[in-house]
């Protein structure tokens, strides 16, 4: 265990000890959030670019502990191009074409490193157990890799949210990716975790700094890469569900973003207050409170996932069917509309 407990460890100092510099550049170049409509749940300015500790301490140590091959310099660079995206983003604000723009540029980068989705699994088959995509690999491997790098920024609306289901969703793709053997996924899923972790003090309520763009993209683009490479390129019967289910918080947050914008007129690029931690808020849950249940929730997919992944069971309808009900759930008990006005949240 050596082999990723160094590394993680390694990453989580890097992270810890680099943040409040992080803070101090953030204030010096005036990358600050300030509260300005009914979406944001603090009330004073916080200094963001938190994501650049947890990006530099992600890519020191993968160079420290793995040999550079290709496919690793195309996750590497592609992290770079959503990192620098981030930045810009966190100091002007860009649009989102042009965030866009960057994801599907650092897409591509994966692709020519061979980090793509160039098939699926066929679980109701045994005599065709493998569905090769051909000239679909390169369009889906592109809406993967957005659509999750997304998936974590739209979720990052509260203290320790994203930090901690990114150190959740890393660890649980580092057991999953033991079960196929990937030994480079795991040690750079490790680190991922530990950059997360040595952030989360400085980011858990009340937060002294948030990760902002530069970090929620940066840690969605990374965890989709992982993924593909820790999970999709196995031939097991279940590996095109696994993924799903250990990004299911901000997978589930995201399609329901979409038809709840799609469902009342409004362009899915638009933002909002409907988000599920707003849901909660609005119920009447703290901030603290409404984090541990999303903890718990990214928790309780994680150790489904590894479970499966174990088993290798074909029972792929148990799953599906297991999903399907976990996200019924949440949209019944937090999809029903508050009689309370939406910007209140209760305070703790």
């Amino acid at each position: 265990m050596a082999e990723y407990f160094i590394p993680f460890i390694t990453a989580m100092v890097i992270s810890f000890l680099m943040t409040p510099v992080a803070k101090k550049i953030a204030v010096k170049v005036g990358a600050i959030d300030i509260p300005k409509d009914g979406r944001r749940v603090h009330n004073k300015p916080i200094p963001l670019l938190g994501g650049l500790a947890i990006y530099i301490a992600t890519i020191i140590v993968i160079l420290l502990y793995l040999p550079l091959n290709k496919t690793l310099a195309s996750i590497i660079i592609g992290g770079t191009i959503i990192f620098i995206s981030g930045i810009i983003d966190d100091m002007k604000d860009i649009s989102a074409k042009a965030k866009l723009f960057f994801q599907i540029l650092a897409s591509i980068v994966l692709i020519i490193g061979n980090v793509k989705i160039d098939f699926v699994t066929n679980p109701f088959s045994k005599e065709s157990p493998l569905i090769y995509l051909k000239g679909f690999s390169i369009p889906l491997t592109i809406i993967w890799v957005v659509g999750i790098t997304n998936a974590f920024n739209l979720i990052d609306g509260l203290d320790g949210l994203t930090a901690g289901v990114a150190s959740i969703s890393s660890l649980s793709l580092l057991f999953v990716a033991s079960q196929f053997e990937y030994n480079n996924i795991m040690i750079i899923s490790a680190i991922v975790a530990g950059s997360c972790l040595g952030f989360l003090p400085y980011n858990f309520r009340p937060a002294k700094i948030f990760m902002g763009d530069t970090g929620a993209l940066f840690l969605g683009f990374m965890l989709s890469a992982i993924s593909i490479e820790g999970v999709m390129k196995s031939t097991a019967t279940i590996a095109i569900v696994l993924p799903i289910i250990v990004l299911g918080i901000p997978i589930f947050d995201t399609t329901f973003a979409i038809f709840r914008r799609l469902l009342n007129g409004k362009s899915i690029m638009e933002a909002d207050n409907g988000h599920l931690h707003h849901k909660l808020l609005q119920k009447g849950y703290t901030q603290k409170q409404t984090v541990f249940i999303f903890y718990l929730i990214s928790g309780i997919f994680g150790l489904l996932a590894i479970y499966v992944a174990k088993t290798e069971t074909r029972q792929i309808e148990f799953i599906a069917i297991t999903l399907i009900i976990v996200a019924i759930f949440l949209v019944s008990k937090l999809g029903v509309k508050d009689k309370r006005n939406n910007n209140h949240y209760k305070k703790e």
